[in-house]
Formats: C-alpha cells, structure tokens, sequence
C-alpha cells in the first residue's frame, strides 16, 4: 500500500465498523476498507484521467465492495443497513 493508508489508519477504520482494532475479517470492516480505498482511486483518477491501470482497479474494488454488500444483505440485512447508512453508500 502507499502511504495514503498505513497501519494506523486501517486499525482505525477496523475499529470504527469492524468489532475491534484487529478485525480485519468482518464483512463491514472489509466495505470500510473498499470505501477508503475507493474515495481515494476516485480523487486520483479525476486528475489522472488516462491512468488506465488505475481505472482498472477501482472498478475492481468497487465489484468487491459490491459483493461483499450483496453477501451481508443475504446474510443478515440489519447489519447491512447499518454500513450502507454509516458510509454514505448509495442503495
């Protein structure tokens, strides 16, 4: 990872939507992760507009981020909600 999103900021973003610092495998720690991630690919690319490679990965983590959402609102829609709400994520 590059500088954007070192080890204290992941345990942050782990501790606010996951269940602690160290959960790094809970579904909503996952889509908070994407999100972070996402947010920062979209800045880049509206100044980059050519970086292709770039382009690439973002929609590839937004197809992750998609289906880890379509999996916890198979799994458990209150929970669901609950992230949708808490990212500003359309849906």
């Amino acid at each position: 990872m590059s500088n954007y999103l070192n080890s204290d900021k992941k345990q942050e973003i782990f501790g606010q939507y996951g269940k602690s610092n160290t959960d790094t495998g809970s579904p909503e720690s996952q889509i908070a992760l994407f999100s972070y991630r996402i947010d920062h690919l979209t800045n880049h690319m509206k100044s980059n507009k050519k970086d292709y490679n770039t382009q690439r990965s973002l929609l590839r983590l937004v197809g992750k981020r998609r289906r880890l959402l379509d999996y916890l609102k198979d799994v458990d829609i209150e929970r669901y909600r609950a992230v949708v709400k808490a990212l500003n994520l359309r849906k």
